[in-house]
């Protein structure tokens, strides 16, 4: 998925950026509120990591302004306020969770998961089309029962594509889950991932509807 990542400290920064990318995650970090009002308004993301200690001014103002616009992008709020009462204004302001800092990566992850199925309207945690499953908490992926090895954007690729099976992901789609700013973008790459994983999964697993893009199952239609 694309994630914003919104928190001025570097350090706490460094580490989340390298974690989300090392499962697959495509990162944009930005350390103010000024640059996460001006991302929101402009670009797509999959999910929201905002810290409300920020340096020119608290974050809950952000979230207001993403709710204002109803925006129902996820929002995880990431901070070291552990009052109650700032728990339940941060919830009552419109995210979707809350987590105190400091935390465990694991736990962190396993909410994004869990924000990702609400949104998704998922209520099973475990993908499932045709002989093909996809396990987001593992990371592990079975055909026919048997497990595959994918890379970290091979399974980005396939987790787009089976959260919304039946549906047509463009190429700029699917870059979108892989790369954040900054990172170059080879003009073929997603057509590469969807073909190292027809060869991992079976030549008919990946749909294409040329000039416009990828699906599982059946187009329009969910899994068969």
């Amino acid at each position: 998925m694309r994630v914003l990542l919104v928190e001025d400290d570097r350090m706490i920064g460094d580490s989340l950026r390298s974690a989300l990318r090392g499962e697959g995650h495509a990162v944009d970090w930005v350390r103010d509120a000024q640059a996460a009002h001006g991302s929101l308004a402009t670009e797509h993301f999959d999910l929201v990591l905002l810290d409300l200690g920020l340096p020119d001014g608290d974050g809950l103002p952000v979230l207001r302004a993403l709710r204002a616009r109803r925006d129902a992008t996820p929002v995880i709020v990431l901070t070291a306020r552990d009052a109650k009462g700032d728990r339940v204004a941060g919830l009552d302001a419109g995210a979707d969770d809350y987590l105190v800092k400091p935390f465990e990566y694991d736990e962190l992850a396993a909410r994004m998961r869990a924000v990702a199925r609400r949104h998704g309207g998922r209520a099973e945690t475990v993908m499932q089309c045709g002989a093909v499953t996809l396990d987001p908490a593992t990371r592990q992926v079975t055909r026919d029962g048997q497990p595959v090895l994918l890379s970290a954007r091979e399974f980005a690729v396939l987790e787009a594509l089976m959260q919304r099976p039946g549906a047509l992901l463009s190429r700029a789609q699917l870059e979108d889950k892989l790369y954040g700013w900054g990172d170059a973008v080879e003009s073929n790459a997603v057509s590469v991932y969807v073909h190292q994983l027809r060869r991992k999964l079976g030549a008919d697993f990946i749909g294409t509807v040329r000039g416009v893009g990828y699906y599982v199952g059946r187009p329009g239609g969910g899994t068969p």
